[in-house]
């Protein structure tokens, strides 16, 4: 406990100094440049010369952005249509297309306005340089996917049950198997014939019910009360809870296996486990702010990928073409936890 004490602060401090950032910054963005003309390639690249987003793909078609942003590589797309360049140096209103993914509200919502900004700049910059004395206005239409009201309800709603189900699953877990130890039932189990892998399952499949019943409170919840809708396959979504249970289940069991009484599993859960899951996986920080090492840390934590999981099935509905990516990484990051956690408290009841 007192290691607990003064560590757990200080890599709190360390962490959170450099992931919780508000600020939304490197936006992935696709552009569909049908007018490859020079002026439509100076216009491009006002938006990723500004510091606020990145070149993630460059498309022949407006339909291919629709697949990028369901695979989460890209936020924002930009369409230049054919002709772009003669309607400005006609002195024509020139039409602009913005897509925008708005299963992320806020992002959203802060990358359009960073889009007008940049529009808005490049007005200028057209009146006051190439056509001097002339009123260039760019006709720019916004399309927002997925969340068109930008309702940060719609956002938050599916994370809040990727958190339940870590802590109800998680906590209980660890809480449940120290709790026998220091009570002394575990060692009563042991004089008994049930083998250590009956023992254990016994101890994961009612907490694995728990999970599946506060999937299932959360699903009426968010879509009768909240009127959040699901637009994938629930079977879908159960079945990915599932794997993510199977991650959930296995730090817990862990923690129990390193903890001497419930606080010190507690303490462990919360700040070692459950708050750096909170601050490094997109639940409320984006993780594109992020420095590249936290970044790339952030690829071992499975609260992240179940994060895409929910929000891409509540809100643009995609399936398990979209979702394998983390369903496979949830998978054998499950099995390692588990098997890990299997180990070591097998070890402990010998």
């Amino acid at each position: 406990m007192l290691a607990l004490s003064f560590l757990a602060p200080v890599i709190q401090l360390v962490v959170l100094a450099y992931a919780a950032s508000l600020d939304v910054r490197i936006i992935p963005m696709a552009v569909c440049d049908q007018d490859r003309t020079a002026i439509s390639r100076e216009f491009t690249g006002g938006f990723f010369h500004s510091g606020y987003f990145r070149e993630a793909a460059w498309v022949d078609a407006a339909q291919e952005i629709d697949p990028l942003i369901n695979s989460g590589k890209i936020s924002v797309g930009l369409v230049i249509p054919p002709g772009f360049g003669k309607d400005i140096l006609a002195g024509r209103q020139p039409l602009l297309q913005v897509i925008a993914d708005g299963a992320d509200a806020n992002s959203a919502g802060i990358g359009l306005s960073y889009v007008t900004q940049i529009i808005n700049r490049r007005m200028i910059e057209y009146q006051k340089g190439v056509l001097e004395g002339w009123l260039v206005r760019i006709d720019s239409r916004p399309r927002v996917w997925y969340n068109p009201s930008l309702k940060s309800r719609n956002f938050m709603v599916p994370g809040v049950l990727a958190m339940l189900l870590m802590v109800m699953t998680m906590i209980l877990t660890s809480l449940g198997v120290v709790k026998e130890r220091e009570s002394g039932t575990m060692d009563q189990l042991l004089v008994t014939p049930i083998k250590p892998w009956q023992l254990i399952i016994g101890k994961l499949a009612p907490f694995t019910v728990i999970g599946v019943i506060d999937i299932t409170l959360v699903i009426i919840v968010a879509t009768a009360w909240f009127g959040v809708p699901i637009n994938g396959s629930v079977s879908l979504l159960y079945g990915l809870s599932l794997l993510f249970i199977l991650n959930t289940l296995g730090l817990g069991l862990l923690i129990s296996t390193v903890s001497r009484n419930q606080q010190q599993a507690m303490m462990t859960a919360i700040f070692f486990i459950m708050m750096p899951m909170i601050i490094l996986t997109g639940f409320v920080f984006p993780i594109e702010n992020m420095p590249k090492v936290i970044q790339w840390s952030t690829y071992l934590l499975p609260l992240r990928y179940y994060f895409v999981v929910v929000r891409g099935l509540f809100l643009k509905g995609v399936g398990m073409a979209e979702l394998w990516p983390q369903a496979l990484a949830m998978l054998a990051f499950g099995v390692g936890i588990l098997s890990l956690s299997v180990f070591r408290f097998r070890r402990n009841l010998e």
